[in-house]
C-alpha cells in the first residue's frame, strides 16, 4: 500500500513526528518503524523508546506499511534524512519542527499541570536547561498565555538555573502574571493558523536543475529524488546525457 497526498491523518503524522523526535540524528527510518510498531527488541528496549508515548501506536499493522508511513513523512516534507558516516538518520525538516516543538511544549505544560494537581510545588528545572532554546522560548509564551499565577513557583525556580537570554524572559513573565496585565492571544491564534497550514504538508514534485555541462535545464523526477535522498546522494550536476558522454565517452 502506497501512502498519497492527504491520506495520512493528522494524528498519525503527530504521532510519527512524536516518535522521531526521540531518535532525532541518531537513528534512521527502521528503528522509527520498530517503536511505532511497538517492538520488544533488545535495542529498543535497552535505550528506553518503549517509554515515548508514540510506542505502539501502529501495533496492529505491517512492519513495512509502518516504513510506508515514514517514506509518505519524508516524501511531504515532514522528515528527512540526513547521513552519519554510511547511515543515514531520521531528522526534522523545519515543517516537522514546527508541528512536533508546538506539541512537545503542549505535553510539557500539561506536565506542570499533573504535578500541580499532586501539589508538587519545588521541581528541578534543570531538566529545561540545553534544550533547544526555540522550544523553551515557545514554553515561556503559552505559560504567558495561559495568564495563570499557579507556574510562578516553577517559573521562579526555573528562572534561578537557565541562561541569561531565558531568564529575562521568564521575569517578563513572572511580572506580567503577577500584575494580571491583559492576555494577548493573537500570537496564540496565529501559531494556530500557521501549524494547521504546516500540517497541510507539500506533495513531491518534478523538479527542473540545470547541467553543469550542457547548460541545459532536465527534469528530475519524484522517484530519482526519493533514491538520491535514501542512498544520501547530493542532486546530480548533469543531465543524463552529459552524464551518459562522461561515462561512456570513449564509446559514442
Amino acid at each position: 500500500m502506497k501512502y498519497n497526498a492527504g491520506q495520512l491523518p493528522e494524528e498519525e503524522i503527530r504521532v510519527i513526528l512524536r516518535a522521531a523526535d526521540t531518535i532525532i540524528a541518531s537513528g534512521g527510518r527502521t528503528l522509527l518503524a520498530k517503536i511505532l510498531k511497538g517492538s520488544r527488541e533488545k535495542k529498543v528496549l535497552a535505550l528506553e523508546l518503549d517509554k515515548c508515548p508514540s510506542y505502539g501506536f501502529f501495533r496492529s499493522e505491517k512492519l513495512e506499511n509502518v516504513i510506508e508511513k515514514i517514506d509518505w513523512m519524508i516524501d511531504f516534507d515532514f522528515l528527512d534524512t540526513k547521513y552519519r558516516g554510511k547511515l543515514p538518520m531520521i531528522v526534522f525538516t523545519e515543517r516537522g519542527w514546527k508541528i512536533e516543538s508546538d506539541q512537545l511544549t503542549d505535553e510539557l505544560l500539561h506536565e506542570w499541570d499533573e504535578w500541580l494537581e499532586h501539589d508538587r510545588q519545588t521541581v528541578d528545572m534543570n531538566y529545561l536547561k540545553d534544550r533547544n532554546r526555540e522550544m523553551i522560548l515557545l514554553l515561556l509564551d503559552k505559560v504567558s498565555e495561559t495568564g495563570e499565577t499557579k507556574y510562578i513557583p516553577y517559573l521562579k525556580a526555573w528562572e534561578e538555573i537557565d541562561y541569561k537570554k531565558v531568564r529575562a524572559r521568564i521575569r517578563e513573565i513572572i511580572s506580567a502574571l503577577e500584575s494580571s496585565e491583559p492576555i494577548n492571544l493573537e500570537s496564540a491564534e496565529q501559531r494556530k493558523v500557521s501549524i494547521q497550514d504546516a500540517l497541510q504538508g507539500e506533495a513531491p514534485q518534478d523538479i527542473l536543475l540545470k547541467c553543469w555541462e550542457c547548460g541545459e535545464r532536465f527534469t528530475f523526477r519524484v522517484g530519482e529524488q526519493r533514491f538520491y535522498k535514501q542512498k544520501g546522494f547530493v542532486y546530480p550536476k548533469r543531465c543524463t546525457d552529459c552524464r551518459d558522454k562522461i561515462r561512456y565517452g570513449d564509446f559514442l
